[in-house]
């Protein structure tokens, strides 16, 4: 099988899925006709669905592929998953023309200088090349030709697979959230008891010389944290007699980004830092006016921490934050007046620090129609396409003002995307089971290949694996979605029929180096020859 996958992912990957482009819907027309050119989708066409995501204006489609067991009644289902869009080709520069190319590209590599390790990965013939080579047409070809080859064998298969192919992974995971109403479909339809889900995202080392294939028993969580800053503008001549919210934004940034006191624990495991995503003012021209307002937001993982606990600690850093930036403003404008003679008074520390929660509750209590004004300016910025992560200022900007608001103040939200975290607990009796069978068939794989594994708990990157179970209890969602602005509108999450559901995700993983880099490679003896192997013995122990 090998060659057969090495082929199907040289032909995903020239079909260009940049998210956001018409490709997506591409690759999901030719995962589609492949699959309906075996002979057992033939037999069954109505085991293909296809799911068109809502309102989509690229007509981006979910594929699903239902195999049925035919050994013996068996309603146990294992779910591969994962996801066809990529990232785009600007880092490619002279390359881009052949990102997708993964032949012509290698030989334009070979004319070049390249880091040493590149180098020799790419004159070693043992790495793929391409946008998408790695993350992760190569995880979906594995899938693909897996199920080929069980399905000219269905009358030995106890249990079911079922495929899901999804788009729009790198940014809002839309495909796999609406995917969720598929899944329950399916479920219901033919009794299906999903009792584990594959995720086949890349994996990669995790240092220099690192020779350890890992294997993630769940994912960590993801929440955007934005800061509204609403300062006072004054002309550059009498600079101290405003309030810079450039300078809080950029205090916020040095006190939040990379600091390890954010990073979440669970089991021993500890997420990333957050890192700051976006910051800037929001003026629209030149002039010699300071900025009236600024905006930052963060990256931030989570492995356990509930809502509440991140916003008491977020919003404690933003009073810190102003705090210190007014000690700073008192101590510049003193030496500055000792500098010029001026006699020195103490500039007022003028800032407050609310959560988008308590402000709502303030302007509520002075405009009943608060809710329909919501509704509405949210409509508008959907209907003009507005970035999901700003659309809430101009919400933010109108609640301010009905609540009689005009001093400097930071407001604190959520915007999407919102990843939930879960993973495989040993407490858990079930989880525990899981656990057990996936060390033994590692065990038994090492032996077999001697690749040696690591089990972690969470994927360290964002994956579709979020949506299908949460861990997050449901205290915690409604803090989130009581500081996530019109979050029905901005981003829709069917939580109830997410627990409801609680599929177990795990991620093995085909294998390589440098996602969402120029220098993209998949390393093809693991990923082609390794890989199918643990997915097979893994069907073999859990169906």
């Amino acid at each position: 099988m090998r060659e057969e996958m090495l082929e199907l992912t040289r032909k995903m990957v020239a079909v260009p899925s940049i998210n956001t482009t018409s490709g997506e819907k591409d690759i999901g027309i030719f995962i589609e006709n492949y699959l309906r050119e075996i002979p057992y989708f033939k037999q069954h066409p109505e085991l293909v669905v296809i799911q068109t995501l809502k309102d989509d204006w690229l007509q981006r489609r979910n594929v699903f592929a239902l195999l049925r067991g035919e050994k013996d009644e068996n309603s146990n289902t294992i779910i591969f998953h994962g996801h066809t869009d990529t990232v785009g080709v600007e880092d490619y520069g002279q390359f881009q023309e052949v990102a997708f190319d993964t032949a012509a590209l290698e030989k334009e590599l070979a004319k070049v200088e390249l880091p040493k390790e590149v180098r020799e990965d790419l004159e070693s013939g043992d790495y793929l090349f391409g946008r998408g080579a790695c993350d992760m047409k190569s995880g979906d070809a594995v899938f693909m030709v897996l199920i080929k080859h069980i399905a000219d064998h269905v009358k030995e298969l106890s249990g079911n697979i079922l495929l899901s192919l999804n788009p729009v992974e790198e940014n809002l995971h839309t495909g796999i959230i609406e995917g969720i109403e598929t899944f329950e479909v399916l479920k219901n339809k033919y009794g299906l008891n999903y009792i584990l889900a594959i995720n086949n995202d890349y994996t990669c080392p995790m240092y220099p010389g690192d020779t350890n294939q890992y294997l993630y028993t769940g994912v960590g969580g993801k929440l955007l944290p934005c800061f509204y800053i609403q300062g006072r503008e004054t002309h550059v001549g009498q600079c101290f007699e405003g309030y810079d919210p450039t300078a809080v934004a950029a205090r916020l940034t040095s006190e939040i980004s990379f600091h390890t006191e954010f990073c979440d624990s669970y089991g021993g495991e500890y997420s990333l830092p957050p890192v700051a995503l976006k910051l800037k003012d929001l003026k629209g021209w030149y002039n010699v006016q300071t900025a009236k307002e600024a905006l930052v937001y963060f990256n931030y993982f989570v492995h356990n921490a509930s809502t509440n606990e991140i916003l008491s600690k977020l919003k404690k850093t933003a009073e810190k934050a102003v705090s210190d930036t007014m000690k700073d403003l008192n101590q510049n404008y003193k030496d500055f007046c000792e500098l010029s003679g001026k006699e020195y008074v103490t500039i007022p520390n003028a800032w407050s620090v609310l959560t988008y929660e308590k402000l709502y509750q303030l302007a509520s209590a002075n405009c009943k129609e608060l809710d329909e004004l919501l509704a509405t300016i949210t409509e508008e910025g959907l209907q003009k396409n507005e970035d999901k992560r700003e659309l809430p200022i101009r919400m933010i900007r109108m609640m301010l003002e009905k609540a009689g608001i005009y001093h400097p103040v930071v407001v604190l939200y959520f915007a999407a995307p919102y990843c939930p975290h879960n993973t495989l607990k040993s407490e858990e009796v079930q989880d525990k089971r899981i656990m057990d069978k996936l060390r033994q068939i590692t065990d038994e794989v090492e032996k077999e290949t001697k690749v040696h594994y690591e089990i972690c708990q969470f994927f360290p990157s964002l994956s579709d694996s979020s949506y299908l179970c949460i861990d997050d209890p449901q205290e915690s969602t409604e803090s989130l979605k009581r500081n996530f602005p019109q979050m029905e509108q901005l981003y829709p999450l069917p939580f109830e029929k997410m627990r409801a559901l609680g599929i177990k995700s795990v991620n093995f993983g085909v294998h390589g180096k440098d996602a969402h880099k120029w220098t993209e490679r998949l390393y093809m003896p693991y990923s082609f020859e390794v890989l199918p192997k643990l997915i097979i013995k893994t069907l073999q122990k859990f169906l």
